[in-house]
């Protein structure tokens, strides 16, 4: 396997549709000033995330169980920023759709802005042929309220080639978060 270059990564997007919307170049101001930089870097894509979050809670004492998610564990924000509570978690997803080509496996690694802050970001790779906005964990690791920004960088993903395609892919097995589009929670 080997890594991907900005190269790579404005062709797949641009002829293939690999990321939608996508920035061809790092940006780092909006309207409103400076902002967690996203887009195309050297070997990377980072991504945005969306303005819907999922705080968990644990207002109904529920068992975190990934066969049967209780969804009442959460509470539903759209906002331009997201407050986690201290040692907790909240899901978002991503602004950008991928569609990631067969012969690609998709990493997922934080921002430093984030890390160096005690937030995680958690999200599993990206197989050959998934498809969809990308849910996002963010772990808040402090005994602190934390702030995740909308609409601003927040995780690096990494484009691996493949020495040969795989016999079986993400959508050939029918996987249960394809074409998935918003914060989707766990599915049995």
């Amino acid at each position: 396997m080997s890594i991907k270059c900005d190269k790579w990564i404005r062709r797949m997007a641009q002829q293939q549709g690999m990321i939608e919307p996508f920035a061809e170049g790092q940006v780092r101001q909006s309207e409103r000033g400076p902002i967690i930089s996203y887009g195309t870097s050297s070997y990377g894509y980072d991504v945005r995330c969306s303005d819907e979050f999922k705080i968990f809670t644990n207002i109904s004492s529920a068992i975190v169980d990934p066969k049967n998610f209780d969804s009442s564990s959460f509470v539903d924000v759209q906002s331009d920023v997201c407050i986690i509570p201290p040692n907790s978690f909240a899901l978002a997803r991503t602004v950008e759709y991928f569609r990631i080509p067969r012969d690609v496996l998709v990493i997922c690694l934080g921002k430093s802005t984030y890390a160096r802050c005690g937030i995680i970001v958690n999200v599993t790779p990206l197989e050959p042929e998934w498809e969809g906005h990308v849910t996002l964990e963010f772990s808040n690791t402090t005994t602190l309220p934390a702030k995740i920004y909308a609409n601003e960088g927040v995780a690096q993903m990494l484009f691996l080639g493949a020495d040969e395609i795989c016999e079986t892919s993400y959508k050939d097995r029918g996987g249960k978060y394809q074409g998935q589009t918003g914060v989707t929670l766990p599915k049995a």
